[in-house]
């Protein structure tokens, strides 16, 4: 039983940085009301499609594509919280291992471990739905951070993540951090 909890801390420790940072939220009552986002969700109601429909079809490839980001759209403004997975509080693996696994796409909890999954994508081919990994602290070893495409408008990456300071919010690799932090980008679809 130790040896068990000993295993399930070290593997939440080093997901998405052993460090946690502080939190900050704006004074103004009416921040997450103006807040917005570039990308918008559809209904719900669009957003089931069965997973055996993706091999053989290949535009149904990127309606499932479209339907997993909808569903990490759902959680856009959600707060950040290591090891979560509900909208009380999310990390960045937390939030794609949810999303895809609410269609049938199974990915591994931890970043590092996502990374390994799916075959490698050169940065200017990415599509909606690829995976983005980064290295987000000086001398880390290895990935702690992912985020999913969500809009590719010309050489503007979006991707959604969970961000220690904003929670979960839309960015764009065009920012130095995350241009900076980038590693590779993969393709699991």
């Amino acid at each position: 039983m130790q040896k068990f909890l000993y295993v399930f801390l070290g593997i939440l420790l080093v997901n998405c940085g052993a460090v946690k940072k502080k939190t900050t939220y704006s004074k103004n009552k009416n921040y997450n009301k103006t807040r917005k986002v570039t990308v918008e969700a559809t209904p719900s109601e669009e957003r089931k499609s069965p997973r055996k429909t993706i091999k053989t079809n290949p535009r149904t490839k990127n309606s499932v594509a479209d339907n997993i980001i909808n569903t990490a759209l759902t959680f856009s403004g959600t707060r950040y919280k290591y090891g979560g997975t509900t909208k009380k509080g999310m990390d960045c693996s937390g939030l794609l291992y949810v999303s895809f696994a609410e269609h049938d796409v199974r990915l591994p909890r931890v970043s590092y471990h996502m990374a390994d999954e799916g075959k490698k994508v050169k940065i200017r081919n990415v599509v909606k739905g690829d995976l983005l990994f980064f290295k987000t602290r000086k001398r880390a070893r290895r990935i702690n951070h992912v985020g999913m495409v969500v809009a590719v408008e010309g050489d503007d990456i979006k991707f959604i993540h969970a961000s220690t300071s904003r929670g979960v919010i839309v960015s764009s690799l065009r920012e130095g951090y995350w241009n900076h932090a980038f590693v590779k980008a993969t393709r699991v679809l």
